[in-house]
């Protein structure tokens, strides 16, 4: 080959060097594609992670969510300070305590009385016995013979008094089926011992019930009357306290 030749041929391939360059520098290859078509079909290896960028502007606030639901109720919390005292109220008006208590005091004497009074009567209702001219009813509260003798004269009665051999089978019934033992009448010698007298201070004159061997009082404290479940009567002790009869007389139409 002579040397024009050669020199020929070298620059030809300068040119087609010089054009490869050309290609890959403008991004188009033989077929007139852009360089990324043609990189994307090969595998390319991620660069290295870039500096941290500045930080951008604060967005709009969202829209509110959901309340969410509630809560356990949560620990008591520790007691606050005492608040501040306040103010010094008025002085009061003078009251005359004195008479309003005593006013007061015997307002409860009288509710205790209507009380009293309240429970003898729904008593009276549950049960009593009659004759012709008389009430009888046994008040089954333990009292001695003086309190049984008040009890039954505040409500406008008496012990009761049998002067007769009826009145004292009815009292005695009356006793026996109300499961009593004893219970105080109206009959005592407290003035003086041995002289009987009712509760009407009549003396026991036609008509008397003593148990075998009463009255017997060697001591001098029995002075006071008892009738017995049946029918008879015992000198006892005035102080005890045990249940007692007492007669109503009826209102005459």
């Amino acid at each position: 080959m002579s040397s024009k030749k050669e020199q020929q041929l070298r620059k030809y391939g300068t040119l087609v060097v010089f054009f490869i360059l050309q290609v890959q520098i403008f991004g188009f290859d033989v077929d007139n594609r852009p360089t990324t078509d043609v990189c994307s079909t090969h595998t390319i290896l991620p660069g290295p992670k870039g500096n941290k960028g500045p930080v951008g502007d604060v967005g709009d606030q969202g829209m509110l969510g959901k309340i969410g639901p509630i809560g356990e109720k949560g620990d008591k919390g520790a007691k606050g300070l005492p608040g501040v005292s306040g103010k010094k109220g008025k002085a009061g008006t003078v009251c005359d305590c004195g008479r309003y208590r005593r006013f007061v005091g015997q307002l409860n004497i009288n509710v205790a009385r209507l009380n009293t009074s309240i429970k003898f009567m729904k008593n009276v209702i549950a049960g009593i016995r009659e004759t012709d001219e008389k009430f009888y009813y046994i008040v089954k509260e333990e009292k001695n013979y003086r309190e049984a003798l008040i009890h039954c004269r505040d409500r406008g009665g008496s012990l009761a008094m049998p002067k007769d051999e009826a009145t004292n089978a009815l009292i005695a019934d009356y006793i026996s089926n109300s499961g009593l033992f004893r219970a105080f009448i109206g009959l005592n010698d407290m003035e003086r011992e041995g002289q009987f007298v009712y509760a009407d201070n009549s003396p026991l004159q036609n008509y008397s019930n003593w148990k075998q061997g009463e009255p017997h009082d060697p001591a001098g404290h029995e002075d006071c009357v008892e009738m017995l479940s049946t029918g008879e009567w015992n000198d006892s002790d005035c102080q005890v306290t045990i249940y007692f009869v007492c007669e109503f007389l009826k209102k005459r139409k």
